[in-house]
Parts: structure tokens; C-alpha cells; sequence
């Protein structure tokens, strides 16, 4: 007897020790999600998760996406003719020492630019900047002995400013006002700005633009909910480039009462080329062992789907059955109850 639980006690010693030589230990080095060198690019993977992510293609603007596009160079196109509160850069070489002229001047209501008390006002609206230098040439030759003129446009008022957000709409294309519009769906941010410049190029010289994107509304992925026989839950949420499965379920408040831990992503195809992908999670080992193998890193257009729970599924099929049952034996019965009582008392006016 005694060999034999000596022999018991050095079988489980064994199993023991091979689990323990084989198994994973809490006292491993942690892995280093990052690269050594910052400026290289992430390693690519071919299903991203959690301590392997991958940075997301260049943006593709998409309806309804909303652009922020600020215009920082608008100068219409010459010949341009001056109008009220154009702003006007004029020089003169000559003028009166203690009375310089070497500034920007604004257009007044009356078309005129002021001078100062001793040069007076000089009419320049609806004139080219030469015609505008020409103008004020003659007007200062009167107090001045061969004065030269430099006259040219620092700002026009006229000139539609082009600031703030943009609606990509339903057709692709982002209005600029007086300038037209523009078609960006389908073109990443540089491209944007490109498509913009040439656009903005028929009424502007040289414009200038900075496009950037003010909310990502058209990349998204899903997170769809068995309701255990009471109909599926489906929850949409903006993809940032940094969601994982943990995420979502964040996002979500958790797992239901109806729902089972059996979830999967289902990836589409790109562009329809290939098959879906079918990525299994692992909830269990995701939470409560910090596992990072199934917690994938979400794409747009993904489906995480979460399974319901088999039991709950099961008794909501069973009431479904039963509940016309109970329903039309309850008014049977009470029905006969009142049968029952109108025989026995008789009809009693209250």
C-alpha cells in the first residue's frame, strides 16, 4: 500500500513539474510593443491586435466627412479692379521728410484713399493698381516735385475669405462659396488641397490652402448584439486607429444579461477581392487572464458580433409559444368564473 502511494504522489510530482517547466509563468520578461529605432514603422502583421497595431492607410475623404479648409494666400487674379475697404500698399519716394508716405492704406466707403492732411484724397475705386498709381502720381505732383509712386494690392475685401468647416455632401464635393465647388471623395488630404488650389486658381493668383479633417464620419465599424430571441442590437462607432476588441466592449458598457462570451470579428474583403476574414475572441482569456493574442485591432467595417446566451435564447422561444396560451386560458378562465357566479347569484345591479 505504501509503495503504491509513493508511486501515486511521484506520478503527480512529475505532472507537476512538466507543467511548470512547460506552461507560461507570471515572472516572464514583458514584450516590447515598440520598434527600437521610433522613426522606423511599425512591424506589419497580418491580423493587428493589441501589442502589434498598425498605422491605417493614408486617409480617403469620404461623405459625410467634415473638412477644415483655411485659405492663407487670396489675391484675385489682375487686372483687379479696386474697390471700398480694399487695402492698398503705396510708396513714394520724394514725399516730405516728416511726412512720409510708406504704408497700407485703406479704401474708404467713397472709393478714396487718404493720404494725410497734407496730401489730401486721391479717388482710386474701380481703377487697376497702375491706373490707381497713375492717379495718385498726378494728384501728388501738385505738392510734390517728380514724385515716384509704388501702388499695389495688399488685401481685397471683395475676395471671398475661405475659413472653417466643410460638409462633404452626398455628391462628393465641398462648397466654397462664390468660388464653386469642389469634388474630394476619393482623394486623401494632399490630394484635397491640390484639387482645392486648381479649383480656387480660376478667380485667385497662386492661392494657398490648408485642408485637415475637422470629424471622421465615414470610416466605422459595428458592434452587433444578439438580444436572445428579442430581436439584435447593432451599435455603429467612429474607427480613430487605435480600437481594439477591449474597446468596443468598453464602448458597449460590457456583455448583456442575454449574451454568451462567444464573439468573433467578421472583416470584410477589401474592395471584394478575396474572402471575409472570420477572427474568433477569446473573451475570457482577453479579461481575466490579459491575454492580447485575440484582441484584435479594428478596421472600418468591421462586425464584432457577440453570440447570445443558448438558455436565454431557449426560454425566450418557449414564452413566445406559451404566451398566447396563458393569455387565452386566463380570459377562458376567467370568463367561466364569471359564467360560474352569474348562474349561482344572479345578476346583481351595484
Amino acid at each position: 500500500m505504501e509503495s503504491i502511494r509513493t508511486r501515486r504522489l511521484s506520478s503527480w510530482s512529475g505532472l507537476v513539474a512538466f507543467v511548470l517547466a512547460t506552461g507560461c509563468t507570471g515572472f516572464m520578461a514583458p514584450r516590447d510593443p515598440y520598434p527600437a529605432n521610433p522613426a522606423d514603422p511599425p512591424p506589419s502583421s497580418s491580423v493587428p491586435r493589441e501589442l502589434e497595431m498598425v498605422t491605417l492607410p493614408p486617409y480617403v475623404i469620404e461623405p459625410p466627412d467634415i473638412l477644415i479648409i483655411n485659405a492663407v494666400k487670396i489675391v484675385p487674379k489682375p487686372p483687379h479692379k479696386i474697390e471700398p475697404f480694399d487695402g492698398l500698399l503705396i510708396r513714394v519716394i520724394g514725399a516730405l521728410p516728416d511726412q512720409p508716405i510708406a504704408d497700407a492704406f485703406s479704401v474708404d466707403p467713397e472709393g478714396q484713399v487718404d493720404l494725410g492732411p497734407t496730401y489730401g484724397k486721391v479717388t482710386v475705386a474701380n481703377l487697376t493698381t497702375d491706373e490707381a498709381q497713375d492717379a495718385i502720381r498726378k494728384h501728388l505732383s501738385r505738392i510734390l516735385e517728380e514724385p515716384e509712386v509704388s501702388v499695389s494690392l495688399a488685401f481685397s475685401a471683395g475676395a471671398q475669405q475661405i475659413v472653417g468647416e466643410h460638409l462633404v455632401a452626398m455628391d462628393g464635393r465641398v462648397n466654397l462659396g462664390t468660388y464653386g465647388s469642389v469634388y474630394v471623395a476619393g482623394l486623401t488630404i494632399e490630394q484635397a488641397k491640390a484639387a482645392v488650389e486648381l479649383k480656387l486658381s480660376d478667380y485667385l493668383q497662386d492661392p494657398e490652402v490648408v485642408v485637415d479633417v475637422f470629424a471622421y464620419n465615414s470610416k466605422k465599424y459595428y458592434i452587433i448584439t444578439q438580444g436572445g430571441g428579442f430581436g439584435d442590437n447593432l451599435l455603429q462607432q467612429p474607427i480613430t486607429g487605435n480600437e481594439t476588441v477591449l474597446d468596443a466592449l468598453a464602448a458597449l458598457g460590457g456583455v448583456s444579461q442575454v449574451s454568451s462570451t462567444k464573439m468573433w470579428i467578421a472583416r470584410p474583403a477589401p474592395n471584394g477581392v478575396g474572402c471575409e476574414q472570420i477572427l474568433p475572441v477569446n473573451y475570457e482569456e482577453i479579461t481575466r487572464g490579459a491575454s492580447t493574442a485575440t484582441n484584435y485591432q479594428l478596421m472600418p467595417g468591421d462586425r464584432l458580433f457577440i453570440a447570445e446566451d443558448p438558455m436565454t435564447r431557449f426560454d425566450a422561444v418557449v414564452t413566445k409559444f406559451t404566451r398566447p396560451f396563458e393569455r387565452l386560458f386566463g380570459f377562458v378562465s376567467l370568463g367561466t368564473a364569471m359564467l360560474n357566479r352569474i348562474t349561482r347569484f344572479g345578476l346583481q345591479t351595484f
